[in-house]
């Protein structure tokens, strides 16, 4: 299939072969990984629902589907929210394999979570047998800034190592859920894209004056939006 630019913008998108198609509309499976209390279910939770549960029981595994619109053309986002205990490494493994897009959340008050990025990287990359999977850094809780152990600079350094966008987010506050979701999309379709023009020789621009590339640098806690000029 070739490549086609999107409604409203500049950038192409390619549909690979195997890519999942519903009412219509591209379906894209994103897959939430991180240690267990970082708020992977809240910030789902919010994305889908538009609500906020501080009290949330512990999650073996839980699937939503929430349509949305991102630069003007509707998707279908299936969210699987994963465990973040040990025990259930297994089953976390065999989401990683259908996982188009992965959210590697970390919560800003617990250094640990913050470490264990890596890990949950490390395997992700070996389930995959590649290292160039579209995943976002997302550091939770900022809201909580007296109780804070992660910088947002500790944050940005790790999205640097992995070469990934980097969002500090408050599932509490609302505060750029809803940029997570769209922009680990166009991560996806970025790489879609990439895999094709490699594969095709082709020449197509995968970027434009237009996207806005910054977002690569991630969108702080309390920060505006970036907005094109």
């Amino acid at each position: 299939m070739s490549a086609a630019k999107k409604r409203g913008t500049g950038l192409p998108v390619y549909h690979p072969p195997d890519a999942r198609f519903q009412n219509g509309n591209r379906v894209y499976k994103i897959v939430m990984l991180g240690q267990g209390g970082v708020g992977k279910s809240a910030l789902t939770l919010q994305f889908v629902m538009h609500t906020f549960q501080e009290d949330h029981d512990p999650t073996i595994e839980d699937a939503y589907q929430k349509r949305a619109v991102i630069d003007g053309t509707p998707f279908l986002l299936d969210v699987l929210d994963t465990a973040g205990q040990d025990e259930f490494t297994a089953m976390r493994e065999q989401y990683m394999r259908g996982g188009e897009g992965f959210l590697m959340v970390y919560s800003v008050t617990e250094k640990r979570s913050f470490k264990e990025l890596r890990r949950f990287r490390e395997t992700v990359n070996r389930v995959r047998h590649c290292n160039d999977v579209p995943i976002i850094v997302v550091g939770n809780k900022c809201d909580l800034s007296a109780r804070r152990e992660v910088t947002t600079e500790e944050g940005q350094g790790l999205a640097k190592e992995f070469n990934c966008p980097f969002f500090e987010t408050s599932a509490a506050l609302r505060l750029n859920v809803d940029e997570i979701y769209h922009e680990i999309v166009r991560c996806i379709q970025k790489k879609e894209l990439r895999d094709y023009n490699e594969k095709e020789g082709s020449s197509v621009q995968t970027t434009n004056n237009k996207d806005t590339s910054n977002r690569s640098g991630g969108l702080l806690c309390c920060s505006r939006p970036q907005t094109d000029s």
